[in-house]
């Protein structure tokens, strides 16, 4: 991170008042640290500064902290505008250009409300308009064969097929699932105790299947190591806490023996559990507190690939409907 005492500042109060995750954190380091690079290209570039791109941007390592410090607070809308311009040149997709935007948006806003400037540069800059792309989901075969793709004799493939079917069975993001301890199983009830976004805890439940893959996998995993009681419940080779990346890498394995030709990430078994649960009739608001949304907007997306499901329902109730005397 570039050491600007504006940037420092801000950073601090998103990771001790917001408590926003450590990914969360680096992705607004880095965006900050962008914009630093451009302002400091766009001052010694002068009239070409139309043509600059990401791939003309200094070094981090050779960008004075110090100037930054002035700089940042007197930034103009002309300014964001070139950025993102800027970011246009580079090719970036409008969802990678709306999130930069939205760190400025956030980091401004600090900003004033912390007095060090009088108005928000980002405040008339229209975010790009968005295209609308619907999440991935799996269908029911498809879950239940990558379910069923681990080998469970093996100590690693039990650990595998309880990923998996938490994951779908709870509606988890991956960050969620990695940071689960022993203590935030509760068996008998078919529940998780979940730490999400920005920290905030919410009761995800968990289906018989899963608990019973976790049993499974804790039944081998016992007599393998020490202290298996507590700590994280899904560990590595080593015993730590097994990590996102080593997830991915799985999955795309089990997708193979599963014989599924789409690439998908974790975060589709969380689209295939909502998409799934309002196909079976429930609720959109049950399913925002399930996924954790503080929004019900952001839970709106998924009725949109319910729709097949829908006219189903309308042509076996409705009187007038298609094929109805």
């Amino acid at each position: 991170m570039i050491a600007v005492p504006l940037i420092s500042k801000f950073i601090t109060y998103l990771e001790v008042e917001r408590n926003f995750s450590v990914h969360t954190i680096r992705s607004y380091t880095a965006d900050l640290s962008q914009f630093c690079q451009f302002l400091c290209a766009s001052q010694t570039a002068g009239a070409a500064a139309a043509e600059l791109n990401s791939e003309k941007l200094p070094p981090v390592d050779q960008i004075e902290a110090g100037a930054l410090q002035e700089t940042l607070p007197a930034v103009t809308a002309v300014e964001v505008r070139s950025y993102l311009a800027m970011m246009r040149n580079s090719n970036y997709s409008k969802a990678t250009v709306a999130r930069k935007l939205a760190t400025l948006r956030s980091f401004y806003k600090y900003l004033s409300r912390m007095g060090d400037v009088t108005a928000s540069p980002v405040t008339a800059v229209r975010t790009p308009r968005q295209d609308k792309r619907l999440p991935k989901c799996l269908d029911v075969s498809q879950i239940e064969a990558l379910l069923a793709a681990p080998d469970t004799s093996t100590l690693l493939g039990a650990r595998d097929r309880a990923i998996l079917e938490t994951i779908y069975s709870g509606g988890l993001r991956i960050s969620e699932l990695v940071g689960l301890n022993l203590e935030d199983l509760d068996e008998f009830a078919e529940a998780l105790r979940i730490r999400g976004k920005g920290k905030k805890e919410r009761l995800a439940p968990l289906g018989s299947h899963a608990v019973a893959s976790i049993e499974a996998y804790m039944a081998k995993r016992n007599g393998k190591f020490r202290g298996a009681n507590r700590g994280p419940i899904f560990i590595n080779k080593s015993g730590g806490r097994l990590s996102e990346r080593s997830i991915r890498r799985k999955l795309d394995t089990y997708l193979q023996v599963a014989g599924i030709p789409i690439h998908i990430s974790p975060h589709t078994l969380r689209h295939s559990f909502a998409t799934h649960m309002l196909n079976a009739g429930a609720d959109l608001r049950s399913v925002q507190e399930m996924l954790g949304h503080e929004s019900l907007s952001t839970t709106q997306i998924y009725t949109h690939l319910t729709t097949t499901r829908i006219k189903e329902v309308y042509d076996k109730a409705h009187p007038m409907a298609q094929g109805k005397s």
